[in-house]
C-alpha cells in the first residue's frame, strides 16, 4: 500500500495505454486524464531538455482542472545522429524510420514531469527529469521491415516500433531502463514520487 497525503489524487496526463499499463504494475491508484497539449519536436532545444519541456507543458495543460492532485506527464521520442524521430502516422513513414535505424544504435529519451497542484506551499511543486536508454537494432532485410510494418504495430509508436510487442524481435539489445523504451521510466518516476510523499509503506 502507498502512503499519500489524504485527499490527493494522482492523475496520469496521457492517453498512452502503455504508460497506463506500466503505472498499473506499481499498484498505485490513479486516474487518467489525457493532456491535449500538442508537442512540437521541432523546437530548438537539446533532446533531453526538449523531452523535459514537453512533459512540463503536458502537465501544465491540465493542472488548472485540479486543486489537490499530483499530475504525471511524459513525452518520448527517438534520437539518432542528432535527429529526433517521433511517431509515424503512415506505413510509408514507418518504413522510412525503420530503414534509417536498421542495424544501428539509437537512443530513446523520455522526459517526465511530476506536478503538485496542492495548496500547501511546503510541498514540492514540480520535478522534471529525462531518462535515456540505448537500443540496438538487429540488421533486417527490406522484406522483414515490410512484414513488420504490415502488422500495423509501428504506427503511432516513437521510432516506428514497440519493444513490448512484435518489435522485440528486431531489438538486439538495450542499455538502460526497458520501461523507458515503452514510454515511462518506472524506476526514475517512482524515485521522484518519493519527493512528493508518495511511497510504499
Amino acid at each position: 500500500m502507498y502512503k499519500i497525503q489524504k485527499g490527493t489524487t494522482i492523475i496520469l496526463a496521457s492517453a498512452s495505454p502503455r504508460r497506463r499499463e506500466i503505472l498499473e504494475k506499481t499498484g498505485l491508484r490513479f486516474k487518467v486524464d489525457p493532456s491535449d497539449y500538442e508537442e512540437d519536436l521541432g523546437l530548438a532545444l537539446p533532446p533531453r531538455i526538449l523531452a523535459r519541456y514537453l512533459s512540463q507543458e503536458k502537465a501544465r495543460a491540465i493542472a488548472g482542472k485540479y486543486k489537490n492532485a499530483i499530475i504525471l506527464a511524459a513525452d518520448t521520442f527517438i534520437v539518432f545522429q542528432g535527429k529526433i524521430f517521433g511517431k509515424p502516422h503512415t506505413a510509408k513513414e514507418a518504413k522510412r524510420m525503420l530503414k534509417i535505424l536498421n542495424g544501428k544504435r539509437h537512443s530513446v529519451i523520455t522526459g517526465f514531469t511530476i506536478l503538485n497542484t496542492g495548496l500547501n506551499t511546503g510541498d514540492q511543486r514540480r520535478l522534471s527529469r529525462s531518462v535515456e536508454t540505448k537500443v540496438y537494432f538487429k540488421r533486417m532485410t527490406m522484406k522483414e521491415i515490410g512484414a513488420y510494418v504490415k502488422t500495423g504495430e509501428p504506427l503511432d509508436k516513437a521510432g516506428g516500433y514497440a519493444i513490448q510487442g512484435v518489435g522485440a524481435m528486431i531489438v538486439k539489445k538495450i542499455e538502460g531502463d526497458y520501461y523507458n523504451v515503452m514510454g515511462l521510466p518506472l524506476n526514475a518516476l517512482m524515485e521522484g514520487l518519493k519527493r512528493f510523499g508518495v511511497y510504499l509503506k
